[in-house]
């Protein structure tokens, strides 16, 4: 393993969505060094200069699987994180964890299909008031390391207008209630994911962040 990897270099993954920057600016307010994915060569194995990897931003399922197939990323990702490497999903780096999305219509009749990494699919909210925005109490489960030191019932900013179905999955971190109660957060070994932006929550947020990027 390289130095870099050794000191804890974040890969923060640049698949052409929004709201990197913000994410970049608070891993540097929070010392913690990164730098942007240059392809998916650099996530390969041991060779890999990174000892997290982490997928941030807003976007579009069927969009961000198209891009995330066609770059070459979607089985870079597979592998990192069959191998139990440390990864941070955000909003849509959490849903496209899944097996499928109501989001995504299929393509000539082929279903769009998510990495696969969790069992269950991603769902529209059933009230009318959607998109979710702005802050909601998020419940976590006890022994949460990445909620780990953060008050009770947290607040987060939110963003969006679907959400995962776990199926009872026992990758289940943290919830939240918007219509219906939901799933807002996995962890499952070196792998975790959330709905929230973190990077959007303030000293929370920041807080989440550093139990991701220091455990």
């Amino acid at each position: 393993m390289s130095g870099a990897a050794r000191a804890g270099l974040v890969g923060v993954l640049d698949y052409g969505a929004g709201n990197l920057g913000s994410v970049m600016n608070a891993l540097a307010r929070l010392g913690i060094p990164a730098r942007f994915v240059r392809g998916p060569e650099e996530l390969a194995g041991g060779a890999s200069p990174f000892a997290k990897l982490l997928f941030p931003g807003d976007g579009h399922f069927g969009t961000t699987m198209s891009s995330l197939e066609k770059s070459g990323y979607a089985q870079a990702l597979r592998s990192w994180i069959q191998a139990d490497r440390p990864f941070l999903g955000i909003c849509i780096g959490l849903q496209v964890l899944f097996e499928s999305s109501e989001e995504a219509a299929p393509v000539n009749g082929v279903p769009v299909r998510g990495l696969g990494v969790i069992r269950g699919a991603v769902k529209r909210f059933p009230g009318r008031k959607v998109p979710q925005i702005g802050w909601n109490r998020t419940t976590a489960r006890e022994d949460s390391r990445l909620f780990r030191g953060l008050p009770p019932d947290s607040f987060f900013y939110y963003i969006h207008s679907y959400y995962v179905d776990t199926e009872g999955d026992a990758a289940q971190a943290a919830w939240a209630e918007y219509y219906l109660r939901y799933c807002s957060a996995v962890e499952k070994g070196n792998l975790a994911a959330v709905q929230f932006h973190p990077e959007k929550s303030g000293a929370v947020g920041l807080k989440l962040l550093e139990n991701w990027a220091r455990t």
